[in-house]
């Protein structure tokens, strides 16, 4: 890959591009393997955890909703069981619905409210600025010293509360604390196998890695729970990114409060069984953490905290631009095994590339896995399989990474949920169906283009290309299909009840 033969000026600008991109990626590499080894450096470095307060203070739990009428009955009753002292307890349901989400939400905590809970209700007139205006406006009528927050998809764990509030009392510098989160249907589908194993890569490696390595982790947007005044002295809920829980928890941590992880504390949560809707899922994120890195890099790099931590935080915030680094030297792979532009391989420059490239991603989910579930051995078919959804999404998350540097529309596209637990349980049916994106076709015809350069790799007897170029083939072709298939082959806007 050193010398280039018989290629023209265009051949050297692309082939130096191509070398480019996979320099930039190789860096990436190397930070997952320096996760790595933080993680397993750490790993048993578990704080002991504090003991219960003399006197329990006040937490307000926080439920954002926006027409989610198969999950929000589970959410309130869970949030109105937990085990805490009732009278230090509020529950408030941010309620934005416009469909019968607000009837379902009216009825289920009338028997809370009738023994003495202290359940509120909550409308807004209007739902400007979306899940960060309603979780600011919540705020500014809660009555706890400390909010929780959960997502309507998710279960409150019965000793959520018991189990982290503690931290705070202990330390008045925690201004934050997360908990894992776990699946409610892992085995719904191939799919939701896919988004456990890269869910794991990031709650049971990253957090884990990050927070014990003393460096910035991020709050999830649920299944957490803020001190009032560190949410109030960072600026409080902002609505000029599409995460607003990666803003804010790093905007706390710029202003010195610390963060704490607790991986052993799991709250289950829904797997979206839709492509289209995990799709969008992984847009907002994209989209949400390049705006992050926007908004926030600046101001941390002219910090006063040490390198290291900088150096991660650019790591961290800056992690989707992968996909369009990876989707344009994935895209430029064919024409070199169609001989348009000619570069010798060197076994050992392949080879570097490949510890620096492929390996990283495979080691870090492998390891996840391990992690994560003793029986790890029997889901190894799993870490390819991920390989496989996560390269699909590269289209997706691209345009997500354009529209994040470039694009100033900030409406949160909520991700649907169908109260979906078991395998084979049905919801084709029922309501808030998600369409693809017109990016559908461009994903489709990617599937061909990589199709044709297995083509052409069989034909001049390039086996050892052959496997990656299949990989993106098959990618993009499961990816566009099953968001086809789904979303009823073809594309039409998006239903009203989709934004938050």
């Amino acid at each position: 890959m050193t010398s280039l033969i018989a290629s023209p000026a265009s051949g050297h600008i692309l082939v130096a591009g191509y070398l480019g991109l996979l320099g930039v990626l190789a860096c990436y590499g190397v930070y997952r393997y320096h996760l790595l080894w933080l993680y397993y450096r750490l790993k048993r470095r578990r704080p002991d955890p504090p003991p219960p307060p003399a006197s329990w203070p006040t937490v307000t739990i926080q439920i954002p909703v926006y027409n989610e009428r198969y999950v929000v009955e589970r959410a309130i009753r869970s949030a109105c069981e937990v085990d805490y002292p009732r009278d230090r307890l509020e529950v408030q349901i941010l309620d934005d619905s416009t469909d019968d989400t607000s009837g379902i939400i009216a009825q289920a905590v009338r028997p809370y409210q009738r023994l003495g809970l202290h359940v509120v209700h909550l409308r807004r007139a209007d739902r400007r600025f979306f899940k960060a205006g309603a979780l600011a406006e919540g705020l500014r009528q809660a009555q706890g010293e400390f909010v929780a927050v959960f997502d309507v998809d998710f279960v409150v764990p019965a000793d959520f509360l018991t189990r982290t509030v503690p931290y705070f009392v202990e330390d008045p510098s925690v201004g934050m604390v997360q908990a894992r989160w776990g699946h409610l249907n892992e085995d719904s589908s191939w799919l939701t196998r896919a988004q456990v194993l890269l869910l794991n890569g990031h709650f049971v490696m990253e957090q884990v890695a990050r927070h014990r390595g003393g460096r910035f982790f991020n709050f999830n947007g649920t299944a957490g729970i803020w001190r009032r005044a560190a949410i109030l002295s960072a600026g409080g809920w902002q609505a000029d990114t599409l995460a607003e829980d990666l803003d804010l928890s790093f905007r706390a941590q710029l202003a010195g409060w610390r963060g704490v992880y607790l991986p052993d504390l799991v709250a289950y949560a829904e797997l979206p069984v839709e492509m289209n809707a995990f799709k969008n899922q992984q847009y907002r994120w994209t989209k949400g953490s390049i705006q992050t890195a926007k908004k926030l890099l600046p101001a941390i790099l002219r910090s006063r905290l040490p390198l290291m931590r900088k150096v991660e935080s650019f790591f961290h915030l800056t992690m989707y631009l992968g996909y369009p680094l990876g989707f344009g030297a994935s895209a430029v792979f064919p024409l070199f095994l169609m001989g348009l532009f000619r570069v010798p391989h060197v076994w050992y420059v392949d080879a570097v590339w490949c510890a620096l490239l492929a390996l990283p991603g495979f080691c870090f989910y492998l390891c996840a896995q391990r992690e994560a579930d003793p029986a790890w051995a029997r889901h190894l078919v799993k870490v390819p399989w991920a390989a496989l959804v996560g390269i699909g999404l590269s289209v997706n998350n691209t345009l997500a990474v354009l529209d994040g540097l470039l694009g100033r529309d900030l409406t949160f596209i909520r991700t649907t949920k169908f109260g979906i637990q078991s395998k084979g349980e049905p919801w084709t049916q029922k309501r808030y169906r998600t369409r693809p994106a017109p990016a559908v076709w461009g994903e489709l015809a990617l599937a061909v283009y990589f199709g044709f350069g297995c083509a052409v790799a069989l034909k001049h007897d390039l086996l050892l290309a052959l496997p990656s170029v299949a990989l993106f083939c098959a990618s993009f072709a499961y990816v566009s299909g099953v968001s086809l298939w789904q979303g009823g082959w073809g594309w039409v806007p998006a239903l009203p009840e989709q934004a938050y």
